[in-house]
């Protein structure tokens, strides 16, 4: 039987317990630095408080090292995994492959996306320094995952919701050229979202302030039983710098989603934690922060998966405006909203955005009556133009109030031996087991129902994390007889059970280390194009004159109806990028179909 994860980002402690009792099967989040979000460190006291909580339903915490390192690094980098490995992580997220050789290091480790994973060749090679896992790159299509899936005996892991880089993960250098801030360092600029004007060689302007590397948002919550037939065992949720609201909201979506998947074949697959996701809101990501939502290249296929209009999150849209009346005294603004849909509300705080020739422009709505909006002056927005709801304020209130509960089913026998001893056979759903006899010194109940049905009440509630159902009552005593048991005392019972469940521990699997091949010396010759480590200064700057800052799948000509080979088109020669008087050259292989940005 296979077993599938969701696989959710923990900007921090606090969101990591949140995606957990929302129905997550494993978290990773950042150890104090070396993570590739540089702004999302945690200490090893809230990783360690995490992976406690994390164990307590089978869910697993892995924690990212995966940034390069500079000379003198090493060491530093080392403790700190060790330190988190102390702390009780259950695996590394790794970027540096010479991890591998650390035999100290005994948890599992993961080759991360930014390894560049996309083919075979490199696939095996991770595996054969030791990773039991391999993160792949995000521009695949389902057949060259099934064929990497196919060509290892590793677990793999694939992305399936969330923003999506531009270019081959680990192969974008942009950020460090424009800033001197180094994706590869967890500094990324985000360069990919910034605004351009795209002109030709003869320096005609043929887009003029778009957004033109920014792509869609990644959602494959429709794909997720091909993928698991393809081999995947893991489906990942971008956004380790996302708040809580995001994260709840999509892990709760695609939680059921694979517990549907799981309904539909209980032969063929499991979920890899344990727990039931009680109470708590319906989600819906398109109330969530996205850049609308795309597929990207799995169908083998290409789309149009840029963004360039929205780099932000537009949101859904709710209507067209109409009669603005505008204050110039107190500086603020009324309209109307005309709904493009029946049973549209707008609430007070709700985000609204609108685009125009400059971008997308957001604002808050601080009053909102039926469709009538008053907020401060927003002076590019016209009537007649689309308004979009990106924060809508009574799903973030939902989010909030109505929590998810994860709890632990446990089946309870009650036996009643001699007219003393009751004795509770508790086994939970991940196979823990005790038997807790309590002595009970009390008169026999008269009404034998009213008895039974006292004991089925109260033995049956919520303790901790744990939720008994009593299965059978079995009496072997002469004529039936049952304690007259207050309660008081049945409850105390049943919270020595869930104390005694707690004890026996969490039944998971030892964290040993597989290493399928030996582990040789680190030698990047050995696998094809695998990003160098960025040069700084001078050096550097020189370096990148003839070096890609990006690789990617993406195609400027395409998604402009511009590709001599798809669409027929005679595009023009030279295209260039420009930005604040920088200007970078777009190249086109149509053999691999593939665009690079260099300087």
């Amino acid at each position: 039987m296979q077993a599938l994860e969701l696989l959710a980002p923990a900007r921090n402690k606090e969101i990591g317990i949140a995606a957990i009792d929302c129905g997550a099967d494993a978290v990773y989040i950042a150890g104090p630095d070396f993570g590739a979000r540089k702004a999302a460190g945690n200490s090893f006291e809230d990783i360690g408080e995490l992976c406690t909580y994390a164990h307590r339903f089978g869910v697993k915490v892995f924690v990212t090292y995966n940034t390069l390192w500079r000379d003198g690094e090493e060491e530093e980098a080392h403790a700190q995994m060790l330190r988190t490995q102390e702390a009780g992580a259950d695996a590394f997220i790794i970027r540096e492959p010479r991890i591998a050789a650390w035999e100290d290091i005994t948890i599992p480790i993961h080759a991360s996306t930014q390894c560049a994973i996309r083919d075979v060749e490199r696939a095996r090679w991770f595996e054969s320094l030791g990773c039991e896992r391999i993160i792949l790159e995000r521009e695949l299509s389902l057949e060259q995952i099934r064929a990497i899936c196919a060509a290892v005996q590793c677990e793999v892991e694939f992305f399936v919701h969330g923003a999506l880089c531009v270019c081959y993960s680990g192969d974008c250098r942009l950020s460090e050229y424009l800033d001197g801030r180094s994706a590869d360092r967890g500094e990324c600029i985000q360069a990919c979202r910034s605004l351009y004007d795209l002109v030709d060689g003869d320096g005609r302007v043929l887009l003029r302030n778009k957004a033109i590397l920014s792509l869609k948002d990644f959602n494959l919550k429709a794909r997720l039983e091909e993928l698991a037939d393809a081999g995947v065992s893991s489906f990942k949720i971008e956004g380790r710098l996302k708040n809580a609201s995001y994260v709840k909201n999509v892990v709760r979506d695609y939680s059921l989603a694979l517990d549907a998947l799981v309904a539909k074949y209980p032969e063929r697959y499991c979920r890899a934690s344990w727990g039931e996701v009680m109470g708590g809101f319906v989600p819906d990501t398109g109330k969530t922060f996205n850049r609308g939502y795309t597929e990207l290249f799995l169908d083998g296929k290409r789309g149009r998966w840029s963004s360039m209009d929205a780099p932000k999150s537009m949101g859904e849209a709710v209507g067209t405006v109409s009669r603005i009346r505008r204050n110039a005294a107190t500086r603020t603004m009324e309209f109307s909203v005309k709904p493009t849909r029946a049973g549209v509300e707008l609430r007070n705080g709700d985000g609204f955005a609108f685009a125009t020739a400059d971008g997308v422009t957001g604002f808050r709505g601080d009053v909102c009556e039926g469709l009538q909006v008053r907020c401060k002056d927003v002076p590019d927005l016209r009537e007649g133009m689309t308004l979009y709801r990106n924060i809508s304020a009574a799903f973030e209130k939902t989010l909030e109030t109505q929590v998810c509960r994860r709890e632990i089913p446990v089946r309870l026998s009650v036996r009643v031996h001699g007219k003393y001893v009751l004795e509770l056979h508790a086994v939970t759903q991940d196979g823990r087991e005790v038997l807790s006899p309590f002595h009970t010194d009390v008169e026999t109940a008269e009404n034998r129902e009213r008895a039974e049905a006292m004991l089925r009440e109260q033995l049956g509630k919520r303790s901790g994390v744990y939720r008994f159902s009593v299965g059978e009552l079995l009496i072997e005593t002469a004529g039936g007889a049952l304690p007259l048991l207050s309660a008081a005392t049945l409850n105390a019972m049943r919270r020595l059970v869930a104390d005694d469940l707690d004890q026996v521990g969490v039944s998971r699997q030892p964290n040993v280390r597989c290493r399928s091949r030996e582990v040789g010396a680190w030698a990047p010759d050995r696998v094809s194009d695998y990003p160098a480590i960025p040069l700084e200064g001078a050096q550097g700057v020189k370096a990148y004159q003839s070096a890609s800052l990006m690789r990617s799948k993406y195609c400027v000509r395409y998604e402009l109806g511009l590709c001599p080979k798809y669409q027929g088109a005679k595009p023009p020669q030279e295209l260039f990028l420009l930005n604040n008087g920088r200007r970078l050259a777009l190249h086109f292989d149509c053999a691999a179909c593939e665009m690079t940005v260099t300087a």
